[in-house]
């Protein structure tokens, strides 16, 4: 990745009025700097691509979530494999309100509710892609949904909806690893599994057994309160963000099977530098840099995740 030079006109364009300067622009700038315009055009492509991430910093960001999302998975069915309200949701609402919580669901709150609130923290400086408001909206409606049932004891259902993501979520984050690393092969195939995964748990799973769960077994147990509504509601809203992301996955999916390239629907990539050694007047001595990865473009929904940089 080629670097712009420091140039402190040119930057300070860049930081208090515009990445993108227009031609007016770019003309003025090149009077002041004493650059020609390409020479100005091209360090402000140079100067927007060191600001988008790095492939390093992307497979350090999906290592970590990967570990996450694993061990959260094999934890929330160590939790609750061996319920009977596992096998029969009508048990859920056995008892309800005065349900026991035990020890192992009171860690797995926790811990999940502490990730959740980590990514909220996070979210401005992790690896920004196109869904950024999405992903804000999925935070805090995973968060109040946490909370909230937390606070209904809703905790079996609790356990039962975050046990159902973190099943395809680890699958995501290591086809991006893969995807970062270069291994393409490796990550066409974990992505497909991952797709399978996510489409039957989130789009057929969620809705028609949980959300039915949640939505009409506890008109037998208990009247509807306002918790019942506002639970279902955050429900709802997670299953729209859904719907949004599998229609993203179910795009790229038709690329894989037409044999188009595959780019990242989510993320920006960097700029083409195509520039001549014509200028040979630079900006400032450009120093040489070797491309971050194998891979430039990624797959759609694989480079979190997650959002535009600008």
């Amino acid at each position: 990745r080629l670097k712009a030079t420091p140039n402190p006109i040119l930057e300070k364009h860049y930081i208090s009025s515009c990445k993108h300067p227009k031609q007016a622009d770019i003309e003025a700038l090149s009077k002041k700097s004493g650059c020609s315009a390409r020479q100005v055009e091209r360090w402000f492509r140079r100067r927007r691509n060191q600001d988008r991430p790095s492939l390093l910093k992307k497979f350090r960001e999906a290592s970590w979530r990967f570990t996450f999302y694993l061990i959260a998975f094999i934890a929330g069915m160590v939790v609750i494999a061996d319920k009977p309200w596992f096998y029969d949701l009508r048990k859920v609402w056995e008892g309800y309100p005065i349900q026991t919580m035990l020890p192992s669901q009171y860690w797995y709150y926790m811990i999940e509710l502490s990730f959740y609130w980590s990514l909220l923290f996070s979210i401005a400086s992790d690896v920004k892609r196109k869904d950024f408001k999405e992903q804000v909206i999925h935070h805090v409606a995973t968060i109040i949904l946490i909370s909230f049932s937390w606070c209904t004891n809703y905790i079996r259902a609790g356990t039962l909806v975050m046990a159902l993501h973190d099943s395809s979520d680890y699958l995501l984050e290591s086809a991006k690893m893969f995807n970062y690393a270069g291994w393409k092969n490796t990550c066409n195939n974990i992505f497909i599994v991952f797709a399978m995964v996510f489409i039957f748990t989130r789009l057929i799973i969620l809705p028609f057994w949980i959300l039915h769960c949640t939505i009409v077994y506890p008109l037998d147990h208990y009247p509807p309160f306002f918790g019942y509504y506002f639970f279902n509601l955050m429900m709802l809203i997670l299953q729209s963000l859904h719907i949004f992301w599998a229609f993203l996955i179910i795009r790229m999916a038709q690329k894989f099977i037409t044999g188009k390239v595959v780019e990242d629907e989510r993320s920006d990539r960097d700029e083409t530098d195509n520039s001549d050694e014509e200028d040979e007047k630079p900006v400032a001595a450009a120093g040489s840099a070797t491309k971050n990865g194998p891979l430039t473009n990624g797959h759609p929904v694989l480079n979190n995740n997650h959002r535009k940089v600008e």
